[in-house]
């Protein structure tokens, strides 16, 4: 993946907002409004802009992420028919949203407003401190949401891995565990999460998932200490090479599978019930609105990013189908949350696990970076070490205490990422072009504002319900 130039992703996971946006418009013998579309310096912020290449690489490696695990147990929800049509039709209103998000930028550019870079920026111009408190508060949520799902994932996969009866570490009535339960059946190897629990890891009541989850936390921590996004964002590339080298691995997998199996019995269609949940988990999977304009900022011919951004969103939203409909295909009914549990114990399939734990480990602190930033301005003003710890507790003990990854992904999708996705966009463009917008365009603006709070309090109430029952 030579295209991918880290500063580029560093400076995109940037949240705080750029220096203070000026309000009052430049005349016009002052200097020239900014074009939008046309040629821009050669650099900004100390590195070279990125190429229509490294955007739309950029643009991928921004929205891709664990979700896309869960997409074959989505499909199982909903039906394979169903599933394949939300997610296209998420994907183009995602970017028919993220594009409202880019005019608005261009035209406020036009007007001679400076420092329109972020998401915040533009909550700022557009509704005061309110509306930027409002982004700050939805770009905490939800990447806390993504950050508790990677540690989900990154428990339930490592506790397969290592534990000794392949799904979770057992705990006796007083907490600690013989050493034979240590033992595999064949009583010849012991496992990593037999030992530990038979010396007592599990003793205030931690099993499976939550004793892996604390035992990254300490090193979680010590990570959150590196205030540099350049120095992360290898971690982050890392990570993305290991989700799409796992997903050609799992899709494989699967081929494999109904070509010895034959397709599993799967449906078309489950009924509306299944719809909050799937188009949570899609939302969840196409969220990136925190990145969008930063990248767009860092493009070099800015004329070519719709495009651009329409053939990522493309080729992500193939992809995303294809793989949950061949991991819905192979498995059937017995599709797991986290279509990695489906793929057996070879070590074929034990070395992407880890590959993949590994590469969210190192994803973790680049995703939190926009946490830690906001909380610290909010809170104390400074950089402090101890918010960011503080903040990595309470991640850890939410991933803990959620019983199901597939349902959380859609709560995070239904509730923060529908409000960040369509209502705020939508405001925005309605603010900016306020005497300039034909009575159509009205219209779809108002109907996403009213899907995304209508659905998002519907969904939520959903997905909560799913999530702990």
């Amino acid at each position: 993946m030579t295209f991918i130039n880290p500063n580029d992703v560093a400076s995109a996971l940037q949240s705080r907002p750029s220096a203070k946006v000026t309000s009052a418009l430049r005349s016009s013998d002052q200097a020239p409004l900014l074009p939008s579309g046309n040629s821009r310096p050669a650099a900004v912020h100390g590195h070279p802009l990125s190429s229509v290449k490294k955007t739309f690489g950029n643009i991928v490696i921004s929205i891709v992420g664990a979700g896309v695990l869960g997409l074959p147990y989505t499909f199982l929800q909903s039906g394979w028919l169903s599933g394949c049509l939300v997610l296209l039709a998420v994907a183009a209103a995602c970017y028919y949203t993220m594009m409202l998000l880019v005019q608005s930028k261009r035209k406020l550019e036009n007007d001679g407003v400076d420092g329109m870079e972020t998401y915040s920026d533009l909550g700022l111009f557009t509704y005061g401190k309110a509306g930027q408190f409002a982004v700050d508060l939805m770009v905490v949520l939800s990447q806390g949401g993504f950050c508790v799902a990677y540690l989900i994932f990154i428990g339930e996969n490592l506790a397969t891995v290592f534990s000794s009866n392949g799904d979770k570490v057992d705990n006796s009535a007083s907490g600690w565990v013989d050493l034979s339960s240590a033992s595999r059946d064949d009583g010849h190897i012991y496992s990593i999460g037999g030992i530990l629990s038979s010396i007592g890891a599990a003793w205030v009541g931690w099993k499976g998932k939550s004793v892996y989850i604390w035992i990254v936390f300490p090193m979680q921590v010590l990570l959150a200490s590196i205030r540099s996004l350049t120095r992360l964002a290898p971690f982050s590339i890392f990570a993305d090479v290991a989700n799409f080298s796992a997903m050609a691995v799992v899709m494989s997998a699967d081929i494999v599978v109904f070509r010895e199996r034959g397709i599993s019995s799967v449906d078309s269609f489950t009924g509306l019930g299944s719809l909050p949940f799937v188009i949570g988990v899609a939302i969840y999977s196409f969220e990136g609105f925190g990145l969008v304009l930063p990248l767009e900022s860092n493009m070099k011919d800015r004329s070519k990013f719709g495009q651009t951004l329409a053939l990522a969103m493309t080729c992500i939203g193939l992809v995303y189908t294809t793989f949950a409909c061949l991991g819905y295909f192979a498995f059937g009914e017995s599709t797991r949350d986290i279509i990695t549990l489906n793929l057996g114990d070879s070590w074929q399939t034990t070395i992407i696990k880890l590959a993949l734990c590994m590469g969210l480990f190192f994803t973790f602190p680049v995703m939190m970076h926009p946490v830690h930033e906001v909380l610290e301005r909010r809170i104390v003003g400074r950089n402090s070490l101890p918010v960011r710890c503080i903040t990595i507790v309470v991640i850890a003990w939410m991933a803990v205490a959620v019983p199901h990854f597939g349902d959380f992904l859609s709560l995070v999708g239904n509730s923060v990422c529908c409000i960040l996705s369509f209502v705020m966009p939508a405001m925005v463009h309605l603010h900016v072009f306020s005497d300039e917008l034909m009575w159509h365009e009205y219209a779809i603006d108002y109907i996403f504002i009213v899907f995304g709070l209508i659905f998002g309090i519907w969904g939520t109430i959903t997905s909560l319900h799913g999530l702990f029952n």
